[in-house]
Formats: C-alpha cells, sequence, structure tokens
C-alpha cells in the first residue's frame, strides 16, 4: 500500500481531520472514490470480523476493578481450566475499547496467557459506538489519573487466582507510545 495513504490514515486517526475531509483526500491520492471505498476496508478495524472470534477454549468475561476516578471496566479472557498464568493488560488505541482491542485480548489468551483490555475511557461511561467521540474523549482524559489506573489494572492482574504474579502489557497507537 502506497505510504502517503498510510500516513493520511495516520493523520486522521490521530488528528482533527474528520471523515469527510479524510475521504475526499483518500479519493485524491486514490484517483477516484470508488477505489478510495476500495481501500478503506484494509485501513479500518474489521469490527465484524473480530466480533466472531468466539474460542470456545476460552473463558471471557466482562469485569470491573478500582480506578482512581471510580470503577474501570474491562474485558477479560483467558485459556478455560488453567491457572498459573502469566498476565498482559492490553491497552487500547485512541478509539477506546473497540472490538478490535477485544479480539487482540482474545488473541493474548489464546496464546496461552490471561489478558485484559482495559476500557480508559471508564470515567465518561466506556467507549462509545462513535469512533470520533472516542477519540475527543481521550484528549479529555486526566494523564496521572488514566496512568494510575492501568497500574491498578496491573494489580488487579497480579493478584488474581488464575495468575502467576508476573505482569506485562501491549499497546497500540495510543496506548502504544508516550509522545
Amino acid at each position: 500500500m502506497d505510504q502517503k495513504i498510510i500516513n493520511l490514515y495516520d493523520e486522521y486517526t490521530h488528528s482533527g481531520i474528520n471523515r469527510k475531509e479524510f475521504m475526499k483526500r483518500l479519493a485524491i491520492i486514490t484517483g477516484s472514490t470508488a477505489l478510495a471505498l476500495n481501500v478503506l476496508p484494509l485501513l479500518e478495524n474489521n469490527y465484524a470480523a473480530a466480533a466472531e472470534l468466539d474460542d470456545p477454549n476460552l473463558f471471557t468475561e466482562n469485569i470491573n476493578y478500582p480506578g482512581v476516578e471510580g470503577d474501570m471496566k474491562a474485558f477479560l479472557a483467558k485459556p478455560k481450566d488453567q491457572k498459573n498464568l502469566g498476565c498482559v493488560l492490553v491497552i487500547h488505541e485512541n478509539r477506546g475499547l473497540n472490538p478490535h482491542t477485544i479480539d487482540v485480548t482474545k488473541r493474548v489468551a489464546s496464546a496461552g496467557f490471561l489478558a485484559i483490555g482495559v476500557d480508559a475511557l471508564s470515567p465518561f461511561g466506556g467507549t462509545p459506538s462513535d469512533e470520533d467521540k472516542a477519540r475527543e474523549l481521550i484528549g479529555k482524559l486526566d494523564p496521572a489519573n488514566t496512568l494510575q489506573s492501568y497500574l491498578n489494572g496491573l494489580d488487579y492482574l497480579r493478584k488474581h487466582k488464575d495468575g502467576n504474579g508476573k505482569t506485562g502489557c501491549v499497546g497500540f497507537c495510543w496506548g502504544g507510545c508516550n509522545g
């Protein structure tokens, strides 16, 4: 894929350009609106495919644990009937705990770990279905409180009955870099 397309998508997901402007610029790069619409699914998260992963070997549940500004929502996944597991905290991208991040959390569990995907937008009631709204809310989070709430998530994992006390984390986009 042309690097110009990847750069444009990166700009769209990380800055203030709206979808209309993104699509206009994508059509210019690709040469037509029709081609832009064909390229778009290659760029965006495939929520339908992510929602389809229903591994019968996994135990999954929605959980809450104490955060700085109230309960933090999270999605937990682990191999069924396994204990003494290494633990991984999954930090979502700038669009919140969406089906793609839940899918990543399930894949981590499928690799033999106890995993939680934390919803950093819990102080606002959780991740909205509108990605643009989620992106706006990410910018309103208090960085110190958010960090501490994630650290509380690591503590939750360290103390989980099915974990072995060893923790790590993986992050994507907003959750994978520090400026």
